[in-house]
């Protein structure tokens, strides 16, 4: 029995397939809460037209907020929507733009490890000691602190991932996405 190896890349594997689903699951959870946001926003003038206390709303606004924000991130590094300079990286050669691009995606691992580490931190630092948040709901803040750690640790798998890819020779996921939607005529995340 013959065992097909799995590459991380531009090619399928078990390993990359299930990269991609969490980085659209967070993307998705990114989605329901912009979603909630909404539902809330309408909610709350709603209930200020019929006398409704909806002071609490505004807190939980502010964090699915950030959530929607930090775990979306991942998805939208891998898919390009990061703002991108390319103009230097356009007029070199093939082989200094990888090396460009590693040297990037190197310092981005540095700076999203950093980030990571004091975003788990700060949130187990609430938890630790039982913090609550400040507003009209007395939550544990470490609740919804958690989209912040987990996505910024999700980030740094996304970084690292694309440094694998790179490393290995291959093309950075978001530049074969974006030359893919250049290819079917869209233009519109260049915009």
């Amino acid at each position: 029995m013959t065992k097909t190896p799995t590459t991380v890349g531009n090619s399928p594997s078990a390993l990359r397939a299930g990269l991609d689903a969490v980085y659209m699951a967070a993307a998705v959870m990114g989605a329901v809460c912009v979603a909630l946001i909404c539902a809330l926003m309408v909610f709350q003038s709603l209930g200020r037209e019929f006398g409704l206390n909806t002071g609490a709303t505004n807190d939980i606004v502010s964090w699915l907020c950030a959530a929607a924000a930090f775990l979306t991130m991942a998805h939208a590094f891998k898919h390009g929507d990061f703002v991108r300079v390319t103009l230097v990286l356009e007029k070199v050669s093939a082989k200094t733009r990888r090396l460009m691009e590693l040297v990037s995606l190197f310092i981005a691992l540095l700076a999203v490890a950093y980030l990571a580490w004091w975003a788990c931190r700060f949130t187990y630092q609430s938890f630790e000691f039982k913090e609550l948040a400040q507003g009209l709901l007395p939550l544990p803040i470490w609740i919804p602190q958690i989209s912040f750690a987990f996505g910024s640790v999700l980030l740094l798998v996304a970084v690292i991932d694309e440094f694998v890819i790179v490393a290995r020779g291959g093309v950075p996921t978001f530049v074969r996405l974006a030359a893919e939607r250049h290819a079917k005529g869209d233009f519109s995340s260049d915009i």
